[in-house]
């Protein structure tokens, strides 16, 4: 068994934009690496990893070639061109992977730089186990269920805590079921938010690994701001 990771990174940061970033938010520097880096970082220190595709957009290819050899990772990472959303960046991906059926697959957004190797190596063994699996933290608001009407919004009802986990990455499967559950998703014409969506559209059982407050998106300016505190403590 041999484990791959996936990394979209074609998004352009509209949130991160529209606050006036030069760049996205995956290229932004955060103690003085760009975010993308020390996310790869993360999976190429894991001894399981055999291989780790980052999906970008055509013409930011050359810039991560150059990042990715700066970082001494030429060899752990390739680089693949990148669909017009998530779901085509890592169908893509998917597509250039030389891997068998039982082999592992990972996707792991390329802005959530403070994943842990301990927290990717958890969520192997529970795809060993369950054949597929994500990274979630049980929700700390309690949670409201709406209806949206002209006026704003109305609550219907109030969703159990115990019954909720927010998603994180990885999320990942079996080469064999994430390529089935794509494959179906295509055919279908539907986009799910995650993996997991996709996995749960196909039928499949889909464990959850125990992630960590720590392994958060970053999204805009103050999450770059928190992730640098983080690194510092």
């Amino acid at each position: 068994m041999r484990v791959f990771v996936i990394l979209p990174a074609a998004g352009i940061g509209t949130r991160m934009a529209a606050a006036g970033a030069a760049s996205p938010k995956q290229f932004l520097e955060l103690g003085g690496q760009p975010i993308l880096i020390h996310s790869l970082k993360a999976f190429a220190g894991v001894a399981a990893v055999t291989e780790i595709l980052v999906a970008v957009r055509p013409q930011e290819m050359k810039r991560v070639h150059q990042q990715v050899a700066a970082a001494g990772l030429n060899g752990r990472v390739r680089v693949v061109e990148g669909g017009e959303n998530r779901q085509g960046s890592v169908a893509n991906a998917l597509a250039a992977l030389d891997c068998a059926d039982d082999d592992i697959v990972l996707v792991h957004d390329a802005v959530r730089p403070l994943i842990d190797g301990h927290t990717i190596e958890r969520t192997i063994v529970a795809i060993q186990k369950h054949g597929a699996a994500i990274v979630g933290v049980p929700a700390i608001d309690t949670i409201k269920q709406v209806e949206r009407t002209a006026d704003g919004a109305i609550i219907t009802g109030t969703i159990p805590r115990e019954l909720i986990v927010q998603a994180q990455t990885p999320q990942g499967a079996t080469a064999a079921r994430l390529r089935r559950a794509f494959a179906e998703a295509n055919a279908d014409g539907f986009s799910g938010t995650d993996e997991a969506s996709v996995l749960e559209r196909a039928g499949m059982e889909v464990a959850v690994v125990a992630g960590s407050p720590r392994n958060f998106k970053i999204t805009q300016p103050g999450d770059l701001e928190l992730a640098e505190f983080y690194l510092k403590h």
